[in-house]
Parts: structure tokens; sequence; C-alpha cells
């Protein structure tokens, strides 16, 4: 907020880049946090397996493979990103977002990656690669979520202590 004399103006973000940006981020640091989790071996999905369909597995296992992967994940995330401002800009809350992120995986999981070939069908999938994915992409959707809710709601004004003059000191 700037102030001008005694009136308050409230400078706006473009919806559209800012979308651009919170999905670049998103991919970028969930992305990261894929390939962490596929090198612990908390998942047997390799960071690129959104392109298992066009490439060998044995090249997704490499470094270029997980820089593709990881590249196509930021692309991912930037689509979501966009298609849940078109839907959901206005929703408030971190709650849309969790359960935007549990409907993607559930989309890709359940139905668009065993059709293509991105994975097996889940029964076939371990306990640990289901659910490590599932609280990714829960996680990626509440960044998402409440980031996008946070800019265009004024979720700032439910924070405690937003105006500074409830801004307790220390003893």
């Amino acid at each position: 907020m700037e102030v001008e004399g005694e009136k308050e103006t409230i400078k706006r973000s473009n919806k559209w880049t800012f979308s651009l940006y919170i999905g670049f981020f998103a991919g970028l640091f969930w992305g990261a946090v894929k390939m962490v989790e596929h090198y612990f071996h908390f998942t047997s999905l390799p960071p690129g397996f959104l392109v298992e369909p066009f490439f060998k597995r044995s090249f997704l296992l490499t470094w270029q493979g997980y820089l593709l992967g990881w590249a196509v994940f930021i692309l991912f995330s930037i689509v979501a990103t966009l298609l849940y401002t078109i839907f959901f800009a206005k929703a408030i809350g971190p709650w849309v977002g969790v359960v935007y992120g549990l409907a993607i995986w559930g989309i890709i999981f359940l139905l668009i990656g065993p059709i293509t070939g991105m994975m097996n069908w889940i029964a076939f999938l371990d306990w640990n690669t289901i659910l490590t994915e599932a609280c990714l992409f829960m996680l990626w959707g509440l960044f998402i979520g409440y980031s996008i809710a946070f800019e265009f709601n004024d979720e700032s004004a439910r924070e405690p202590f937003s105006t500074g003059s409830n801004n307790p000191q220390p003893e």
C-alpha cells in the first residue's frame, strides 16, 4: 500500500503475470523436492515421470533426465497455476489449494498416468510411492492455492498483527 497525502492507493498485481511467477516457483521448489524424494528412494517414480511416455526410463534416470523432468514439472506447474487462477482465483483460505493438489494427483495417478504409460496402475505401486506423491501434490497445491488466495483475496487481513498497532514488544 502506498500513501499519497491522506489517500491510500492499493497496487494490484496483474493476475496472469503473478500466476506465471507462482507457477514457476512452485515447479522450481516442488520439482526439487521431487528430485530429493526420488534420490532418497521415497518414491519409485523418477522426476521426469510426466514425460515417461516420450522418453526411456534409462534416460530419465540420468542427470539430463532429472533436469528434463524438473523443467517439465515447472511447465506443468505454470499450466496448473493458470488453471487454478481461472477457476479458483477468488477462493479463500488454504483448503481449496489442498483439494486442488489432491485432485491433480488423482487425475494423474488414477486416470492419465496409467493410460499413457507414465506409471503402473495404482494397485501395482508401493505404498511409499503413493503416499509420498500424494503428499507432494497436496503441498504443491497448497503452495499454489494459498499464494493466489493471499494475493487476490486480501488474506493478509486475516493475519494477526497486520497493522502494526498491536505489535507486541518483548519485555
